[in-house]
Parts: C-alpha cells; structure tokens; sequence
C-alpha cells in the first residue's frame, strides 16, 4: 500500500519534470494524510546518518519524541525549499514542549556538503527543531529503500558540464514517541494538516 502510494507520486514528479520552477508548487492539498496507521502497527525502519554538523545519530536516538521524518534535496530550488519551510511553520506555532523533531535524509549525494547544508537551514527557514540526515551512497539508498522513496538522477551536460538533477518522492512520516510510524504526507500538504495529525499524538 505504502509503495503503491509513493510510486505514483515519483510518476507524477517525473511527468511534471522539465526544468523552471513549478507555477503551483507551493498550492497545498487539504485532507490529511495520504496514508495512516494505528498505534504500534508499522514500525519506522531504523538508520545510523551524520549531521550537519558532522555528528552521528540514529533514528532510535529520538525514541520518546515524535519525529517528522522527510527526505529533501539540499541542491533543490523548487518543492523543498517550499516544504521545508511550511514544516518550519509547523514547529513555530507549537509551544517548544510540544515541537516534533524535524529530520530530513538527503536524497542528493552531490548536495551533502556542509555549505550546502548550512546555507539551507538559513534560507529555507525549516524550524528549530531540523536536522539534516547525510551519509555515504550506499548508506542513504539503504534509507530511500526502506521508507520506498524513489529517487532518480536526470543527468545532463551544460556548457561541457555534467549536471545533477534530482527527481525524487516528496514524502514526510510522522513518527511517534514510540518509534511507530502514523502517518504519511505527500507534497503539497498543509500546516494543518501536520498539525491535525501531531495532536493525535499528543504533542
């Protein structure tokens, strides 16, 4: 069910791909999640990534916290920088008590730099509470896979130059304290939304 969802959202990426920015990118869509699961139903697969600031952690590290967990280009200019920051607003209207940790895995090996990292947070303005999750190819496709987040390099040369683009499912879990998964969003989804559904878990 879960990768039945999430393949056809890469297809409709993919059939939307073709360069500039999306005219509707940021218009959001009302009415929940795309999937959900009962308490201790789906347990969230377990990884070991490195920061932003070059310092290890594991999804297990935020057990007794609810985790907004996404996967975002650092190099992107489109739908992440847009979803970064409506997460952002999701974590600013709670009191700091209640704010879910926000990870994000990249899904773009030639983004994971520090720089790239660092000037994202300050411009796509994600909260308080993100967290870049980076790590060596193989470590990353091994996340993509277990949450089935397709990700594709549309390769291309500019002026003698290969350039990366990177296609990828735009996806968010919610996670709960207990390390279950309980919900799924696929972008564009609303800060109400979110917000909907961390209330069912009592943040």
């Amino acid at each position: 069910m879960r990768r039945a969802i999430l393949a056809m959202a890469i297809a409709a990426l993919l059939a939307g791909c073709g360069g500039g920015t999306p005219k509707r990118a940021a218009d959001p869509i009302v009415g929940g999640p795309a999937s959900s699961w009962a308490a201790g139903a789906r347990r969230a697969p377990g990884f070991h990534l490195t920061d932003q600031n070059g310092r290890a952690f594991s999804l297990a590290s935020y057990r007794g916290r609810i985790v907004v967990l996404t996967f975002l280009d650092p190099l992107c200019s489109t739908f992440c920088p847009i979803e970064a920051a409506r997460l952002g607003e999701v974590v600013r209207s709670l009191p700091p008590a209640a704010r879910p940790a926000i990870v994000s895995v990249s899904v773009n090996i030639f983004g994971n730099a520090r720089r790239y990292l660092v000037r994202d947070m300050g411009k796509w303005r994600p909260g308080p509470t993100f967290r870049w999750g980076v790590g060596t190819p193989k470590t990353l496709a091994a996340v993509w896979r277990k949450y089935a987040i397709g990700v594709l390099d549309q390769k291309r040369k500019v002026a003698g130059v290969v350039v990366h683009d990177i296609v990828h499912t735009e996806a968010a879990y919610v996670i709960d304290a207990g390390g279950y998964e309980r919900a799924l969003f696929l972008w564009p989804f609303t800060a109400a939304d979110v917000k909907t559904e961390l209330a069912k878990l009592g943040s």
